[in-house]
């Protein structure tokens, strides 16, 4: 069991994956961590955001038994093929929906403008790529498919920041 963190400005018991926004790095989905800090950081520019106090939730997360069902995505490093489906997914081509977990780095503030730079075409893939080996990645998980997330996210609790 791993445990994985949303960083949010609500209680989220019960997350349910079509709520997520589609244009994000890994599609539509519910978005956890293992990182409770990169969670803690993303609640806090949410609550700034909205005027509201950051909530952490905390979850267990069966991730051996969702890969071993699911269809899954696993990016390893900022890499051509990570690169090349977080811009499909930003331009709305929803790569991300042939699979049930999709797990990789995270398109932050660090490394967002480079991706960009890349979307506007201002920068070609190996200049992106090369800009991009300067960061370690964080980690986002996203999960896609409702059935495997209410069968194998498990809510703990949660915890005002």
């Amino acid at each position: 069991m791993l445990t994985v963190y949303h960083g949010a400005t609500d209680v989220v018991s019960s997350p349910i994956c079509a709520f997520g926004r589609p244009r994000l790095d890994f599609g539509q989905g519910f978005y956890v961590t293992d990182i409770k800090e990169q969670a803690i950081r993303w609640a806090k520019t949410m609550s700034g955001k909205r005027s509201l106090p950051p909530v952490l939730n905390i979850y267990t997360l069966n991730r051996e038994l969702i890969l071993l069902e699911g269809k899954h995505k696993i990016f390893t490093s900022y890499d051509a093929e990570w690169l090349d489906f977080i811009v499909a997914n930003r331009r709305g081509e929803n790569l991300a929906s042939e699979y049930d977990y999709i797990e990789g780095g995270i398109a932050n503030d660090r490394v967002i403008d480079t991706v960009n730079l890349y979307i506007q075409g201002l920068i070609d893939s190996a200049t992106a790529l090369q800009q991009l080996a300067f960061y370690k990645p964080n980690n986002q998980i996203c999960l896609i498919n409702q059935s495997l997330t209410d069968k194998y996210l498990h809510y703990y609790g949660s915890e005002r920041i």
